[in-house]
């Protein structure tokens, strides 16, 4: 299975890279649009987001919406072991570089626990309908998801949603997928 999620990887972060700037950025507002107009982000009063990289579906004008919203932002900061914690914080000027280069909150920053968070929003290189990640290989969120009761989001680019992804025995599917042609629930 690993060389399978290896080479289904290289194929994935292929098809990204042809992905034309304009598709990016229009399908970039559309996720930010469905995400915060779902009722379960408007509901939510803990949120666990991670800081998007490279040409990941954007991530922080959604952080920036539930600031203004009032509500408790947490990003990931990864330990050592696959180990992942949410940390809060005030703003997006908290967070610096961390593992791999990812901006993260700072090991000092308040731990907020799993089981208190209401929203998660799961990276991922491409899903399936069915819910299902192809994620980078480290099984941070693999083991978090575990932990939390929360309602979970996978952000993805409809260009890059995959009838059927391989899965193990471990791997969790989201409850809903957001992209740019809306939210819809898949699990």
């Amino acid at each position: 299975m690993l060389a399978i999620k290896i080479e289904l990887r290289a194929r994935v972060l292929g098809e990204i890279a042809g992905l034309t700037d304009e598709y990016v950025a229009a399908s970039d507002e559309g996720i930010c649009s469905c995400v915060a107009s779902m009722r379960e982000f408007v509901d939510a009063r803990n949120i666990l987001i991670y800081h998007s990289v490279k040409r990941e579906p954007r991530t922080l004008d959604i952080a920036c919406a539930a600031f203004s919203m009032g509500k408790t932002v947490a990003f990931p900061r990864c330990c050592k072991d696959g180990i992942m914690h949410a940390h809060v914080v005030d703003g997006l000027g908290d967070l610096r570089p961390a593992v791999l280069g990812i901006p993260a909150p700072p090991d000092s920053a308040p731990i907020i626990g799993p089981e208190d968070l209401d929203l998660v929003i799961v990276p991922a290189l491409a899903y399936d309908r069915s819910g299902y990640r192809l994620g980078y290989g480290g099984g941070y969120y693999d083991r978090y998801l575990l932990l939390t009761p929360a309602f979970t989001v996978g952000l993805a680019r409809e260009r890059l949603v995959k009838d059927e992804l391989p899965r193990e025995p471990h791997d969790i599917a989201v409850k809903c997928l957001a992209t740019e042609l809306g939210c819809y629930t898949v699990s």
